[in-house]
């Protein structure tokens, strides 16, 4: 088995366990599965290629990032969802930094901001009555979770691996079930659909480090 394959393992099995543990409200098996799941895209990206470029290594750094806001996230306490929000954000950062050094098409780029932001401000008028005291993390996670998308996207269009922009979209999309779970309508179905969303965007995103080192 290569080593990308057994990342992948690891992150389907880590998910399934997941699952599972927040299905029957098991603290053990989530604070096992979670981390378990989230080395697994690490490992995949490292099988990949990513210590061989400069995109991969800024690929990886963003998955680390992603890997550390999993585990603040398994607390429920208002400063772990902090910790965790900081530590996703500088994970979009990373992969902001890396889809922006490919190159670009700006008019699809513009285009694909025109679409996001108003959408992504539907959002915030969503949850912000939820969360009054979280508005400002929240905006500002916002504003850089649409730079990603939109450079994404731009770079897609000049002929980026499609890995980039799916994965990008994906990401953004499992945010929302992770919002909605925290301030709006806790409950497992967020996860159900959320936590294979997010997982899979991870490894979409370490599988386009193979692509763009091609």
């Amino acid at each position: 088995m290569t080593l990308n394959g057994l990342g992948e393992l690891m992150t389907g099995v880590g998910l399934v366990g997941l699952l599972f543990g927040e299905w029957k409200g098991l603290p053990t098996v989530r604070a096992v599965s979670k981390p378990f799941a989230s080395l697994g895209f690490i490992v995949a990206a490292i099988g990949f290629g990513a210590l061989d470029s400069r995109y991969g290594n800024i690929v990886l750094a963003g998955l680390v990032l992603g890997a550390i806001g999993d585990v603040c996230l398994l607390g429920q306490a208002k400063q772990y969802f902090i910790a965790g929000l900081v530590s996703f954000l500088l994970g979009h950062v990373a992969y902001v930094v890396a889809f922006g050094g490919l190159p670009t098409r700006l008019t699809p780029a513009l285009i694909a901001a025109a679409v996001i932001t108003p959408l992504l401000a539907l959002i915030a008028r969503w949850v912000f009555p939820h969360a009054p005291d979280m508005r400002v993390p929240i905006g500002i996670y916002m504003l850089v979770i649409a730079a990603m998308c939109v450079v994404a996207i731009g770079a897609g269009a000049a002929g980026a691996p499609w890995m980039i922009p799916v994965g990008a979209l994906m990401f953004t999309a499992s945010d929302i079930a992770v919002v909605r779970d925290r301030f709006v309508a806790p409950g497992f179905m967020n996860r159900l659909w959320g936590l294979p969303l997010y997982y899979a965007a991870q490894l979409i995103i370490a599988w386009s480090i193979m692509a763009v080192n091609a």
